[in-house]
């Protein structure tokens, strides 16, 4: 008779980043349909208490927390005190991020630059490396670090992101094999053409236009889309899937013409 894994949530204690808005309050929402103890946090308590208010009024458990993950200091207090108040930590999902647009050459590039590596890149390995002592002591610890597929490709003007986006792949890869041994999986997640806030600017027949002659699926994907693969390998179960990139992208980049 083979071992089985458990697939299971419940009980899980989980930190989600960015969790007031699109792809991570879906993952959120998610993770406490299953049992899990989620710790919902954003850049704003308002934001945070929102999802986390809507959780438990659904019958499921989680409380928010103000985290702005460009902060060092406020990384290091918050996950002490997520820990602390869950008793632990299972699993990190490194959601947070921002967007941002201009030419290389502009005034205002190196703000920009530095902005969006602490934000979209430092932010991961200093979260992670905050909750590493909860996480040892986890029974089946997991980190799922979010970047994009703007990290496979790229887009003009967006050079900066990408960049991030790229480093975040390269951190995933490092600290699987680093902590391998210790039973921790590292995996990242590439959305592509989402339904979120960060594309909400864009106009819908833009939308349809380019999700037509990009993707495969021929339309734009929706938060609980990615939330689900985010889930999956947090499960005890996916105890053997690590340093892998998976896009969640509908074939984008799979697909030439």
């Amino acid at each position: 008779m083979a071992m089985m894994e458990s697939r299971s949530l419940k009980g899980l204690k989980v930190i989600v980043t960015g969790a007031a808005s699109g792809m991570g309050r879906a993952t959120a929402e998610i993770f406490a349909a299953e049992g899990a103890h989620v710790a919902v946090t954003d850049y704003t308590l308002e934001g945070a208490a929102a999802v986390a208010d809507a959780i438990v009024a659904s019958g499921g458990s989680a409380k928010a927390w103000k985290l702005d993950v460009g902060d060092k200091a406020e990384i290091e207090t918050v996950v002490v005190s997520i820990a602390q108040h869950f008793g632990g930590l299972d699993a990190v999902v490194n959601n947070a991020g921002i967007s941002g647009f201009t030419q290389i050459d502009n005034e205002g590039y190196d703000e920009l630059w530095e902005r969006m590596i602490r934000v979209c890149l430092t932010a991961h390995q200093r979260i992670i490396r905050a909750a590493l002592p909860y996480l040892r002591q986890s029974k089946s610890p997991r980190i799922v670090n979010i970047a994009s597929t703007e990290a496979l490709g790229a887009t003009a003007l967006d050079s900066a992101y990408s960049a991030a986006k790229a480093g975040v792949t390269g951190l995933t890869r490092a600290l699987a094999v680093e902590l391998g041994k210790e039973g921790i999986t590292v995996n990242c997640v590439c959305p592509g053409p989402i339904s979120t806030g960060m594309t909400q600017g864009i106009p819908d027949d833009h939308k349809e236009i380019y999700a037509k002659r990009r993707t495969a699926m021929r339309r734009y994907g929706r938060p609980e889309e990615v939330a689900h693969i985010t889930v999956s390998l947090c499960m005890p179960a996916a105890s053997y899937i690590t340093g892998v990139t998976i896009p969640v992208d509908g074939g984008l980049m799979a697909r030439n013409a």
